[in-house]
């Protein structure tokens, strides 16, 4: 490798384009009708736990669901990093934006960049009115961050078509969604890492059945999602057979690097703010908030980066396994941080928003943290192999 070739953690300095500050506010023109509508919260976690349908659709009406889509699909061709200040936006208010997440952020492009013109034109314009709701079906018991080991099968039919038999874990919001991209083994092969391809399922077809996984908290978020003989026609092969490990580890990038893999607590963090703004502060509780917002700006700085990369069309996976990493553990050390620097108890049954109640809310999800799209640990590997590699 040539030593002029860029190190992979080596991160663009991004400038925003030129319509990022009018599209900032009228995001935030949008936020405040939506809170005088009493939808938007200011919750953590809202990617994950904020699921409306109605406010996403509204979202789409604006043409911002689908940003970064080509106008021939019905999406607005705007690019990631005007996509980006339009989902921070949304993250540091805690709007609900869970419903059309993932098909925003993954199932899009996945299906612009490998599927057929078929595809796109079915999928695509839904995706973009917000009228199309998409899970991730990735990981099994046993494979987790080692998605090479997934155990689910897709055989051939008489008719062309494929059978799908197996069980992924963690499937967020399949009880709720339309359609699964799901990752299956095609072919026996000694590279564990071939054979491997990828299948968009009819969440509401026959031999699909889903079982709720409850977090701490009682939320049903989460899915075991059951393919039990799912038969598929063999239009719904997604990209080419076999490339299953390629498509799935570029989809990473997405699912790995955005913002919010560090905004998830940071509607926390502005409670707090609120909190500290009605009591005399003392100069160690504003080192810990300065501490919290430096460290978001670094990250915010590094993640912007790997959007750019994504709008260049260039590689981003070790990047943004480095953000991610270094993201969700800020989510997790804000969440205590903020609680050592106002000792407040947390309390699930305290007034919905609430200081105490956003707080419970917070630790309930922290476990979560640094396991969702990827264990930490098995991050850390990716880039150093990534390192080792340069």
């Amino acid at each position: 490798m040539s030593p002029a070739t860029p190190s992979p953690i080596a991160f663009p300095d991004v400038i925003l384009p030129q319509s990022a500050s009018q599209l900032r506010t009228e995001v935030r023109s949008f936020l405040d009708e939506e809170r005088a509508r009493g939808t938007v919260l200011g919750r953590p976690d809202s990617w994950l736990a904020g699921w409306d349908p109605g406010f996403s659709r509204r979202l789409a009406e604006r043409g911002w669901v689908g940003m970064a889509l080509p106008t021939e699909y019905g999406g607005a061709g705007r690019g990631f990093l005007e996509r980006y200040v339009v989902i921070e936006e949304l993250l540091a208010a805690g709007a609900p934006v869970s419903a059309h997440w993932v098909s925003d952020r993954q199932a899009g492009p996945s299906v612009l960049e490998h599927g057929t013109d078929e595809q796109r034109r079915f999928f695509l314009p839904r995706i973009a009115a917000g009228q199309c709701f998409f899970s991730i079906g990735m990981s099994e018991k046993g494979s987790g961050s080692d998605l090479a080991s997934v155990a689910t099968r897709a055989e051939r039919t008489t008719t062309g078509g494929w059978r799908l038999t197996g069980t992924k874990m963690w499937t967020g919001g399949a009880h709720a969604n339309d359609y699964a991209i799901v990752l299956a083994r095609t072919d026996e092969t000694e590279d564990k890492h071939a054979g491997l391809s990828q299948f968009i399922v009819d969440l509401r077809a026959p031999g699909v059945r889903i079982e709720p996984i409850r977090l701490m908290s009682g939320e049903h978020r989460f899915n075991a999602l059951h393919l039990e003989g799912v038969e598929l026609p063999g239009s719904m092969l997604l990209g080419r057979r076999g490339d299953g490990w390629k498509q799935v580890t570029g989809e990473l990038a997405f699912e790995r690097s955005g913002p919010e893999r560090y905004l998830s607590t940071f509607p926390l963090l502005v409670s707090l703010l609120r909190e500290l703004e009605q009591r005399s502060v003392t100069a160690e509780q504003l080192t810990h908030v300065g501490i919290l917002t430096a460290r978001l700006h670094s990250i915010r700085r590094l993640s912007l980066g790997v959007a750019a990369s994504l709008d260049a069309g260039a590689p981003a996976d070790i990047r943004a396994a480095l953000v991610k990493d270094l993201g969700t553990r800020l989510e997790g050390t804000l969440t205590e941080t903020v609680r050592s620097v106002l000792p407040t108890p947390a309390d699930p049954h305290a007034t919905p928003g609430s200081h105490p109640e956003l707080l419970a809310f917070a630790l309930l999800h922290s476990p979560g943290y640094t396991l969702r799209g990827g264990t930490n640990e098995i991050l850390r590997g990716i880039i150093t192999r990534g390192l080792e590699q340069h």
